[in-house]
């Protein structure tokens, strides 16, 4: 007999610790990894056409270096001062050096990880698959804040993470079995790109990005394809609304770009926990199947 087994309790107080340090380091993702893929596009751009110049960029910039610095007086944060969200609220919002504001989105990421990885635990009973569901979540969170700041899904989550759900289906780990897996993969993927590619045609506009199509291949390969179309529709319900409220604050005129990611990143945790029983709540109340 396991000690959660025992004490049940443990695994979601595990898993908000857990999430609340992984949210501090999803932070650094999330500012970090959209730089680091600018600077090796410039890299590979001067590479090809040297007459353009060298780049500019020098010095060793990942997820681990250099350390991380106030943004106002470049002072070292030390690891006091890293503690996920108590450090923020014991230093107020503020650098403690140049007292200069820090932003709330770097605890607000932190809590929502914690929030999110207790409710897995919570619905989920502790195992390799709850664990994965978990992983599953971070990734998601990374995508979206990625996604809303600079409107890309890197291909650094995206690929792993379909191929994390098809290898889980391999390995007997998830629920959705290989084959539909592979399936809703595919179908994710070619979904998308059908819808972008008679949009392009019809308008000679562009509208989505090729990541919304990787995002959504790899939703298929975690949730088969069954719960694809529950997925579509839910995000894309959302999207709507969201979009809506945003264009009546700003006064738009809805021909702005807008992130479609998220909101599939909100769809598939989702569908990942309830997906199921909404999509058969529908099927009986609404259409009588």
């Amino acid at each position: 007999m396991t000690l959660l087994s025992v004490y049940p309790w443990l695994f979601p107080v595990f898993a908000a610790i857990f999430g609340l340090l992984v949210g501090s380091f999803l932070n650094v993702v999330i500012y970090r990894l959209p730089i680091m893929m600018e600077r090796q596009w410039r890299a590979d751009c001067t590479e090809y056409f040297p007459e353009l110049g060298p780049q500019q960029d020098t010095g060793t910039f990942n997820l681990s270096l250099p350390r991380s610095r106030c943004p106002h007086c470049q002072h070292p944060i030390s690891m006091w001062d890293n503690i996920p969200v108590i450090s923020w609220l014991l230093l107020k919002g503020q650098c403690r050096n140049c007292k200069a504001s820090i932003s709330g989105r770097y605890p607000a990421i932190e809590l929502l990880t914690a929030v999110i990885s207790t409710t897995v635990a919570l619905f989920l009973p502790a195992s390799t698959w709850s664990l994965a569901v978990i992983l599953f979540s971070f990734a998601l969170i990374a995508l979206t804040f990625i996604d809303i700041d600079k409107m890309l899904l890197p291909d650094q989550i995206t690929l792993p993470l379909m191929w994390a759900g098809l290898l889980l289906s391999l390995l007997g780990i998830s629920p959705v079995s290989l084959q539909d897996a592979v399936i809703g993969t595919m179908a994710g993927y070619l979904s998308l790109w059908s819808l972008y590619w008679t949009f392009k045609l019809l308008t000679g506009k562009e509208g989505m990005g090729y990541g919304d199509f990787k995002l959504l291949a790899a939703l298929g390969a975690w949730l088969g394809w069954q719960l694809l179309p529950f997925v579509v529709l839910f995000s894309s319900l959302v999207g709507a609304i969201c979009g809506i409220i945003m264009m009546r604050r700003q006064q738009a005129d809805g021909q702005q770009p807008f992130s479609f990611g998220p909101y599939l990143a909100m769809a598939g945790w989702v569908a990942i926990l309830w997906g199921e029983p909404l999509l058969n709540w529908y099927l009986t109340a609404y259409l009588g199947l």
